[in-house]
């Protein structure tokens, strides 16, 4: 990396822990400006800015946060370079997640900057909306095929344009490219059957692991206990400022010990007691989870180094059993606070189902399908409760929609899909259908879960003689 490019990497780095802390403090216009400012430096960090800006969106959404106005719309509709415009449409799709042509604005100009992890995040969760739509637009669809093409994504590619093809049938430009896409897949398949290109991608893939490695930074005691008496000195100075607050309870989280964790809980409390935000009491929760994590991870450790010490194994499920309860409640407190926070409502759903509190799951799951990033998730769950509430008819629906609406049949996502639907035909003692699924999934991944197993018993039932 070049001291030009260290130094934007740093600035950005800066921007956006900026926007987190601020984020924090509810203060979400100011927390969306300081992304985009970070990523002005850096316009394809996706896991460091656009995620996180747009989990904040949704949020802000979720607090009723104003859309943009007229003024704002005017000045953020144009920009005289892609990373402008790109940066522009995504200001406006912050304020406004639920409208499709500030993500679709946003997608053209990630393309056009060669931004090629934004483009692809974008384009899936454009991808997901748009199938889930009552009526999708086929210009949707053949700008996404167009996106996904620039990225030599053509398995996806060829997704879109199929579903272009669906809403335009006359169109014989379409079913054209569909040929054309299906043959450059096949091309693009093919490049790995050198050996030339193979050794390429493993020294790729190497140099990706080492910079993964090399910004896996490991904090040092002494840097710790450097940013506790930090903390402690910027909030000397200005103890009534909330970033102050949370900037000292992380710090004192970070030392990773029970005595400094439990004094950054009780901090995060106390606040919470004395100005009624809720936002204080979901940080000490978020902190006693983490702190629990790590006891559970210091005792699987013990474990492992001694697999015949039942104490330690008592200890690590009376420590399990403990973050379950934790976590059922915290997510209960969130959506009691934050009522529209669809992110709570799926994670407090997520626990409910581990409790096999079917009854109150489905509704929060059936919420939170209004998100699109966890639309199918959420789908896929409800599936489940269904199953096991032994409501199998209403199973098969929910999966089938599921399926319908997620069009990667190969990923994990979409084989899961199809295992649910084929256990839920399976436990109907439909064994026709239930073959039918498995044997999709199993010409896809022959060692996925137990499918080859189930295969394998639904046909020797279907061949064994009547019984007398």
């Amino acid at each position: 990396m070049s001291e030009e490019d260290s130094h934007a990497a740093a600035k950005a780095k800066a921007f956006f822990d900026k926007a987190e802390k601020v984020a924090e403090t509810d203060n979400f216009d100011y927390a969306i400006d300081m992304y985009l400012q970070g990523l002005r430096y850096a316009p394809d960090a996706l896991h460091e800015g656009h995620l996180p800006l747009c989990e904040l969106a949704l949020h802000r959404q979720g607090k009723n946060g104003k859309k943009p106005g007229v003024v704002e719309k005017m000045t953020h509709l144009r920009g005289k370079t892609p990373l402008e415009q790109m940066l522009n449409a995504e200001y406006l799709f912050a304020k406004n997640p639920n409208h499709l042509p500030y993500a679709e604005a946003m997608l053209k100009a990630a393309v056009a900057g060669g931004y090629a992890k934004t483009a692809g995040w974008i384009a899936n969760l454009i991808f997901q909306t748009v199938n889930a739509s009552e009526n999708p637009s086929a210009q949707t669809y053949i700008l996404l095929k167009d996106a996904y093409c620039a990225l030599s994504q053509f398995d996806k590619a060829i997704a879109a344009c199929q579903r272009a093809a669906k809403l335009k049938p006359a169109d014989k430009a379409l079913a054209d490219e569909f040929k054309n896409l299906s043959a450059e897949l096949t091309m693009a398949r093919g490049k790995y059957d050198g050996e030339g290109d193979f050794r390429e991608s493993i020294r790729d893939r190497e140099t990706q692991e080492k910079l993964q490695a090399q910004a896996a930074v490991v904090k040092t005691e002494d840097y710790r206990a450097g940013a506790v008496e930090e903390a402690r000195r910027k909030i000397a100075q200005e103890p009534e400022l909330a970033s102050n607050i949370i900037e000292l309870a992380d710090a004192l989280s970070d030392l990773a010990n029970d005595k400094d964790e439990n004094d950054a809980i009780a901090l995060l409390e106390s606040t919470y007691q004395n100005r009624n935000d809720f936002s204080f009491k979901q940080r000490a929760g978020l902190l006693r989870m983490k702190q629990l994590r790590r006891k559970m991870k210091e005792a699987k450790d013990a474990l492992e180094s001694n697999p015949d010490d039942a104490q330690a194994r008592a200890g690590l499920e009376r420590l399990s059993a403990q973050l379950c309860e934790v976590e059922l409640e915290h997510y209960r407190l969130c959506v009691e606070n934050y009522p529209t926070d669809l992110n709570a409502k799926y994670e407090y759903a997520l626990r409910l189902l581990g409790n096999e509190q079917y009854n109150e799951a489905i509704p929060l799951f059936q919420e939170a399908q209004r998100d699109p990033r966890r639309r199918i998730a959420a789908m896929n769950n409800v599936g489940y409760c269904f199953f096991a509430k032994g409501w199998l008819d209403d199973a098969i629906d929910v999966y089938n929609q599921a399926i319908n609406s997620y069009e990667l049949k190969d990923d994990a996502t979409g084989k899961e899909l199809r295992y649910n639907l084929a256990r839920a035909y399976q436990e109907q003692g439909d064994a026709q259908k239930a073959l039918d699924v498995y044997r999709k999934i199993v010409q896809l991944d022959f060692a996925y879960k137990d499918v080859s197993e189930r295969v394998e018993r639904l046909r020797g039932k279907k061949t064994e003689p009547p019984s007398q």
